[in-house]
């Protein structure tokens, strides 16, 4: 499995003839130096975490341009759909798709989820929710999306037994590095931790520095992936 890290949510997983976007916020993202185009080559699916624009990013225009299927809760995926995006397919939180070489399971997150609209209104677009993926012949990643600690990750390790987490650590919007470092060693017995939802904006915590020292022995699990480059797992 090849994993890609665009910088705040964004994900590229390559597992079989699966090529996964994960919360694809690329234009605008100040993190990413890459085009849009290249991110996607050869996506066959998107998946979100929740409706906020920093998630959605580029779903509408990539999910347009190469027909691939977007995967989101009830709520966000029938927005997507009145706005173009035709091969949607819709669940909510404790249900799983499956896909030829993967599947993938929304949890419960602790955030919010919904879109500011032209009009300034605002559209509600469901739960939001954390992202299990179970592939083949690969390890199980969980996607933590937007989220604070809760005790229930506890059931999360139990059913799904993740060995790969994107962990959001920035604070002001999610947990931040003190919180998140407590929710991955107490609740899980991850292998490789990637800290997420960083230094894209200036409420949030810069680096990801503050969460390695907090994981304190288990530090050496942490890996900050240089943005933009794919690696093996």
């Amino acid at each position: 499995m090849k994993i890609t890290y665009f910088g705040h949510s964004a994900f590229r997983i390559e597992a079989g003839s699966a090529v996964i976007l994960i919360d694809p916020f690329l234009t605008g993202n100040p993190h990413f130096k890459s085009s849009v185009e290249e991110a996607a080559r050869g996506v066959t699916h998107i998946v979100l975490s929740h409706g906020h624009a920093d998630h959605v990013g580029d779903t509408v225009d990539i999910a347009r341009r190469h027909g691939c299927k977007v995967v989101a809760t009830f709520e966000l995926a029938s927005w997507l759909n009145a706005k173009g995006v035709e091969a949607v397919e819709p669940m909510n939180t404790g249900g799983t798709v499956s896909f030829d070489d993967f599947t993938v399971t929304l949890t419960q997150a602790f955030h919010s989820s919904g879109n500011i609209e032209e009009d300034g209104n605002v559209t509600y677009l469901g739960m939001p929710n954390g992202l299990v993926f179970h592939f083949n012949d690969a390890p199980t990643v969980y996607h933590m999306g937007d989220t604070d600690i809760f005790s229930d990750m506890a059931l999360i390790e139990e059913l799904h037994a993740p060995k790969i987490a994107m962990v959001p650590v920035g604070d002001r919007f999610t947990m931040g590095a003190a919180v998140a470092a407590l929710a991955c060693r107490r609740y899980f017995n991850f292998d490789t931790i990637i800290p997420i939802h960083w230094g894209t904006f200036p409420p949030l915590d810069a680096s990801p520095d503050k969460f390695v020292e907090a994981m304190e022995g288990d530090a050496g699990k942490v890996r900050n992936p240089t943005i933009g480059v794919p690696f093996e797992v």
